[in-house]
């Protein structure tokens, strides 16, 4: 599979022709994707999160972002390695599905109750979403000493929600009831840097599009292998021009 530019032909080019699918920022529209830049904490070795507000009257979560999975769960119960968690009981407009659910991760798994309630993001997009949500109630090796996350947002394809793919997505529901284009795009900063004073290094998950401050030059596709995560074949790894002549296993 060759690499290819984008042409900008899976969207609309918006006005003023912005390259490829980034989309000029209008802070007084639903998406103002500057509003969204560092809106992430953590690092590359223990994940990156989002602040969240669930629920009426809103209760602030941090939200651990994952692109290999695709439900939206959080602490339902108070966890020894978790600093607070969501209370459904004092939210007005949650309503439990009544609806038994299990996911398991390379590391740790958990099992919950399904349900739906709003929810806010301070550094994302305008405006407040019902959402499919899943509060945890027993868990093993998933919330691990000192994380500073309460929850996680699956943000894969619907194919590896639980308990069955039927289930909306936290992105599919964002897409439709905001109407925003169906495309997210991640920047993960500190790879490889020492972690800094505050315990963070950050990024900045921006939904609806791509900032054309956070990148240089062209966007470059390559096809999705299977729609469950974001599986892709990697042929070959090339630094300043010179083929690594890696391995695909390595």
């Amino acid at each position: 599979v060759v690499l290819r530019p984008g042409s900008g032909s899976q969207q609309r080019d918006p006005p003023g022709g912005a390259d490829g699918l980034a989309l000029a920022s209008d802070p007084g529209d639903t998406l103002n994707f500057l509003a969204m830049v560092e809106n992430l904490q953590g690092d590359s070795g223990r994940g990156y999160y989002l602040e969240m507000l669930i629920g009426t009257p809103p209760q602030a979560l941090n939200i651990l972002v994952d692109t290999g999975s695709s439900n939206f769960a959080v602490a339902g119960v108070p966890e020894p390695d978790v600093t607070s968690y969501f209370n459904t009981k004092l939210s007005s407009t949650y309503k439990s599905q009544g609806i038994d659910v299990t996911v398991k991760y390379s590391q740790g798994s958990w099992t919950g109750v399904l349900g739906t309630d709003v929810i806010t993001i301070p550094k994302g997009i305008s405006g407040s979403y019902t959402v499919n949500i899943a509060t945890i109630l027993e868990s093993e090796n998933f919330f691990l000493p000192g994380v500073k996350w309460q929850g996680i947002l699956g943000l894969a394809y619907n194919a590896l929600a639980k308990p069955s793919s039927s289930v909306e997505t936290f992105f599919e529901s964002l897409v439709k009831q905001a109407k925003i284009p169906n495309i997210f795009s991640l920047q993960m900063c500190g790879a490889g840097l020492p972690v800094s004073g505050s315990g963070t290094n950050g990024g900045s998950l921006v939904l609806g599009g791509i900032e054309p401050t956070l990148y240089k030059g062209d966007i470059w596709y390559t096809p999705i292998r299977e729609e469950w995560y974001y599986q892709v074949e990697i042929l070959k790894l090339e630094v300043g021009g010179q083929n690594l002549e890696l391995d695909c296993r390595e």
